[in-house]
């Protein structure tokens, strides 16, 4: 800036939503508490474009360390396995440019955020709608839920009926395609996820991936039936037993209250939902309410994958 040189782009890659837009918060904002001039131009001037990445990255096991080094003779203590899909959004705001990234498989957008919202709405809810049930069920590995046609049918109904309305266009991206390749992503036996990493940390998940779908079709007058269904089954879930008596570890910010809640649901079924911190005033909406419950009572009575199949069966 005291120079006059045109300022660069500064790029963000992390997996946050809208990072470009909370960097330019965080620089300008630090720069304005050294030189409120400083943090104007910089706010004015300096581009901070959008970006998002897809790939499903398990965390690394043992078992990935040891293929490493008996297959390919590398030693390495914290090897990074991943799919070989690859999705990588950026938005084209590179005032004094930038490289040929479109020519490695990037795609350049004037908007990111409808394909932000696809990936939260589509990939990310539809990992939610394997977990808890999958987890009630018996399933542990991502890949085994995903290959039960009662899941699978659940999941693109979820993805087709109540999600994919939700969106707004996203060029260039084949929906049908998107989903379809979904489903083969999560059936993937050589990436090795897991349930139990698929379920953590659902008090932060849920409000972004799920609720948001809920809550657009409530708007909408769409179907809510499978949205709701992923949130009766994490409330089922934070009970902390399966449907086979053993304990789940439940790995949330939020632990004990939410295990505290899901307890009181034999006799308050709305319990759970009445958090205001996590749901707003969503236990206050009769027709969410009204599914909720009879849904709750379902996994109680028959169990996660015989719900889901009725589901599938209305």
């Amino acid at each position: 800036r005291a120079n006059g040189i045109e300022p660069f782009t500064i790029m963000s890659c992390d997996n946050i939503q809208g990072n470009g837009n909370i960097a330019r918060l965080s620089v300008a904002g630090f720069a304005e508490l050294k030189d409120p001039d400083l943090g104007a131009w910089i706010r004015k001037h300096v581009s901070f474009p959008n970006s998002m990445v897809d790939r499903i990255t398990p965390v690394t096991t043992s078992r990935d360390i040891e293929m490493l080094e008996s297959e390919f003779g590398i030693r390495d203590s914290w090897p990074v396995v991943c799919e070989p899909f690859t999705q990588w959004v950026i938005q084209d705001s590179f005032p004094t440019g930038r490289p040929p990234w479109e020519e490695c498989g990037v795609q350049l957008a004037e908007d990111v955020e409808p394909y932000e919202l696809m990936k939260l709405r589509l990939l990310n809810a539809s990992h939610q709608a394997l977990a808890y049930p999958g987890y009630l069920a018996g399933y542990r590995d991502v890949a085994d839920a995903a290959a039960d046609p009662v899941f699978v049918e659940f999941l693109k109904a979820y993805m087709n009926r109540e999600a994919r309305p939700t969106l707004a266009p996203v060029p260039g991206i084949d929906l049908d395609e998107y989903i379809a390749t979904l489903l083969q992503r999560f059936a993937n036996v050589t990436v090795g996820d897991t349930i139990a990493r698929l379920a953590a940390a659902a008090s932060d998940r849920i409000p972004k991936w799920v609720l948001p779908v809920i809550r657009a079709n409530l708007r909408s007058g769409g179907e809510i039936l499978r949205s709701v269904a992923i949130v009766a089954t994490w409330a089922r879930y934070a009970e902390g037993i399966d449907e086979s008596g053993e304990p789940i570890t439940i790995d949330d910010a939020l632990r004990d209250e939410l295990i505290d809640r899901a307890k009181l649901q034999t006799s308050h079924d709305l319990a759970f939902v009445q958090n205001s911190q996590i749901f707003g005033n969503l236990s206050e909406n009769q027709e969410f309410t009204r599914i909720y419950r009879k849904l709750l009572l379902s996994l109680h009575e028959v169990g996660a994958r015989r719900t889901l199949e009725n589901i599938n069966n209305l």
